[in-house]
């Protein structure tokens, strides 16, 4: 395996672009650019100007090398080895959140859902409060069906733009995500721009409450001053994975700088200096105890990506 500070002689030909505005950034440190605070470099890390950039930027790559969106990097390890090809991170331009009448909110793909959910509180607009309690971006809600307290994305949106890996830009709705727990059917390398999420009529003052809930129930539970990615696992079929790694024994376990958190169970944390490999071990030793002493098979829901 090459060392991720090497940057392939076909990698760099491919990304011999032209007329781009937007940071190109060669060899790109991501482990402040995730929670965890972990992992490689990135081949090429892309921070676009505006939408058209974007989209020239991503024509001219033509597909000839992976791509990946990168929002807050708050469900995600990546890997020591780093990620090959190109890393699109939407920043400022792509980070507004805004109501547009009927009780829908025009949302970035790069805006937080703290960001939206009390846009929409302004606004009047209830049933977005949910996405107070899920740290990330628009862009990785739409893409992994985000949900928290019982609500969802698929519960919300109506349809989102998509700069397709070839550059080309697409609408698609709800039911072309094809959405189920935590997963949809959007193409690998496809980035959200934007996306429209509707809610309903509301008091300001009640929904401001609700989000209050909220991240009140987020920091009695939840460990959330440490360096993590949140909820590791998904939680099975009529059950709960928090309670499932509880009761294989797993509080607390630890795997070289990685932890499994005593607060909250279904959470990983980077204690003492961890590497991604320390965090991902951890995992699946975890997965092997439940499994033993479980019968359970727990799937992952934080994303790892990259080079071992």
């Amino acid at each position: 395996m090459a060392p991720s500070s090497d940057v392939d002689e076909c990698s760099a030909k491919a990304l011999d672009v032209v007329g781009i505005r937007g940071k190109l950034t060669a060899n790109a440190p991501l482990a402040k650019l995730v929670w965890f605070k972990s992992g490689g470099n990135a081949d090429w890390l892309f921070e676009p100007a505006d939408l058209d950039d974007l989209k020239s930027f991503l024509e001219q790559v033509g597909g000839s090398l992976p791509v990946m969106g990168l929002g807050l990097g708050s469900n995600l390890i990546i890997r020591d080895g780093g990620v090959p090809g190109v890393v699109i991170r939407l920043g400022k331009p792509f980070a507004a959140a805004k109501d547009t009448g009927d009780s829908v909110m025009q949302c970035g793909g790069g805006a937080s859902g703290i960001l939206v959910s009390s846009t929409a509180r302004d606004a009047g607009i209830a049933g977005l409060e949910f996405l107070r309690g899920i740290p990330g971006t628009v862009g990785g809600f739409v893409r992994m069906n985000g949900g928290a307290y019982g609500r969802e994305v698929s519960d919300i949106l109506v349809d989102c733009d998509v700069v397709m890996p070839d550059g080309n830009c697409v609408s698609l709705t709800t039911r072309d995500l094809e959405y189920s727990y935590r997963h949809s059917a959007l193409l690998d390398g496809a980035i959200v721009v934007s996306a429209r999420l509707k809610g309903e009529p509301g008091d300001p003052a009640v929904i401001g409450a609700e989000m209050d809930r909220i991240a009140a129930a987020r920091e009695e539970s939840q460990p959330l001053r440490t360096k993590t990615g949140g909820s590791t696992f998904k939680n099975p079929e009529g059950g709960k994975a928090w309670q499932l790694v509880d009761a294989a024994g797993c509080r607390g376990l630890m795997v070289g700088g990685a932890q499994v958190s005593e607060k909250h169970t279904n959470f990983l944390i980077n204690k003492d200096h961890a590497t991604s490999a320390d965090i991902e071990a951890l995992g699946e030793e975890v997965r092997r105890r439940v499994m033993s002493s479980e019968g359970v098979d727990l799937e992952w829901e934080i994303k790892r990506v990259g080079r071992p």
